[in-house]
């Protein structure tokens, strides 16, 4: 989710801050409760039952559309909180990491490319940390498209019939296409938060 500025006060008075109980927060909150029942689902009796795999390919599709939905509303009615903020990203990255990690337990996809994807997820989440003193690194193009390849690789690799040949090729070439992406824009962010400090530790004119 992209952090909007905060609101200016006007000349009535300074806004007040929205409270944390809103409908943004609350979505942002049933993503995360959706990881551990979504889990359960893709690795029960491993992964064969086809009912539990659609069962788990339909919770992360409602996950992920929490995930399209909460940003929207809280930057429209003015619904950003410290806590969405914080919980927001968290439950974004427990909710591929946990698909990634499934399907590489499960055999389904190899275990270097949930790897190098979560190496990367977690080293820009540390990143942002590293230099959020010297400012905000919002999403780029290139995050939220890495963000739409991976769900779709993912969704398919979550659907039983996975090992059909179109469905597995596709998945291949949307996943191969994720990790591409996820890669560059990786590196993209790491040059963005150089470049961040050293504007911020350059002498004033």
């Amino acid at each position: 989710m992209t952090i909007p500025p905060n609101p200016v006060p006007s000349a009535a008075g300074p806004l007040s801050a929205p409270s944390a109980w809103n409908v943004a927060n609350a979505l942002t909150v049933l993503r995360l409760a959706l990881v551990p029942l979504f889990v359960w689902l893709l690795l029960r009796d491993g992964g064969a039952d086809d009912g539990n795999r659609l069962l788990a390919a339909a919770a992360f599709v409602v996950a992920i559309v929490t995930d399209r939905f909460d940003g929207d509303i809280a930057r429209r009615w003015n619904m950003v909180t410290n806590f969405g903020k914080i919980a927001d990203p968290i439950a974004d990255k427990a909710l591929t990491g946990a698909a990634f990690i499934g399907l590489s337990i499960l055999g389904d996809l190899p275990w270097w490319v949930t790897i190098v994807v979560l190496v990367r997820e977690w080293g820009v989440t540390a990143l942002r940390f590293w230099v959020i003193r010297h400012g905000v690194m919002p999403a780029s193009r290139g995050g939220k498209l890495k963000t739409v390849l991976q769900a779709i690789a993912l969704g398919l690799y979550l659907l039983p019939w996975h090992s059909v040949a179109v469905i597995h090729w596709t998945a291949v070439v949307f996943m191969g296409a994720a990790v591409i992406v996820t890669l560059i824009t990786g590196l993209d962010y790491v040059g963005r938060a150089l470049r961040l400090r050293a504007a911020a530790k350059r002498p004033l004119p």
